[in-house]
């Protein structure tokens, strides 16, 4: 199944490979993402509500939807020739750091979690089994990512960032666990770190480490992967936003932005 996986995914048609083809569906899915996200809101966590559909614990569903990114990349990582190119070593480890702990440490850190319908579990799956397998592509067989790489500035711009954004998303997320005891089920305002200026610095962490994946790996892939994380975060960004003006009134910071500091 690996093996044919990397055959489709080297596989040529009138110029266009497989990757061509996943990279473009990247690119079709981010507006159409983010065009049902303005009308509907995902429903989980504060925005979970019936209707839709049989469910799965919360912990179980993030492990469950992040899972392709840590197990799927790993494999065609490992397969395609990644472990001798340098530059996508060190790729791979910032990747496989962010989604392990998105996948299995994230959740068993939660305090508490609302079940997940199981179609969300199963959208997330979906897109990260697309998703993973064109970046592990892209950094293990295609580009030039060996030791020069490491040294371009570019790789070396992209890496930074995405540290950055690694340390933004854990920190926002160990602001937002602190806000609730175990047991607890309300809601408080978040404070400190870039919540100072956003309502969803987890979100801008997140935005930010793909960013600088685009610019480290300096292909259509990684831009793909960079525009499809803006088109699903920032509706999301937007209406969090609206959600704590309502429900926490005068008492919410007016001077915060949604997801960008000092920007939006």
């Amino acid at each position: 199944m690996l093996s044919a996986l990397l055959d489709f995914l080297a596989s040529e048609t009138d110029g266009w490979t497989g990757q061509h083809l996943l990279v473009g569906i990247h690119f079709l899915l981010a507006p159409i993402t983010a065009l049902l996200l303005v009308f509907v809101s995902a429903p989980y966590g504060r925005f979970g509500r019936s209707g839709w559909g049989p469910t799965v614990p919360g912990r179980l569903g993030w492990a469950l939807m992040e899972t392709p990114a840590v197990v799927g990349f790993l494999a065609v990582f490992w397969a395609g020739g990644g472990l001798e190119r340098p530059a996508a070593m060190v790729l791979g480890l910032l990747w496989s750091t962010h989604y392990v702990h998105r996948a299995y440490i994230f959740p068993l850190r939660l305090a508490s979690t609302r079940p997940m319908p199981v179609l969300v579990a199963s959208l997330a799956f979906f897109y990260q089994s697309l998703n993973a397998p064109t970046q592990a592509f892209q950094i293990a067989s295609l580009g030039s990512y060996g030791v020069d790489w490491l040294f371009d500035p570019r790789f070396g711009f992209g890496v930074i960032l995405m540290v950055g954004g690694i340390i933004v998303n854990v920190r926002a997320d160990n602001i937002l666990m602190s806000l609730r005891r175990p047991g607890e089920t309300g809601y408080r305002v978040p404070r400190g770190g870039l919540f100072r200026y956003v309502t969803c610095a987890n979100y801008f962490g997140e935005l930010v480490i793909w960013i600088g994946w685009a610019v480290a790996t300096w292909s259509w892939a990684g831009l793909a992967f960079a525009v499809y994380t803006l088109a699903n975060l920032g509706p999301r960004a937007a209406e969090s936003h609206r959600w704590y003006h309502a429900r926490f009134g005068d008492e919410y910071p007016a001077q915060r932005k949604r997801m960008i500091p000092f920007v939006w």
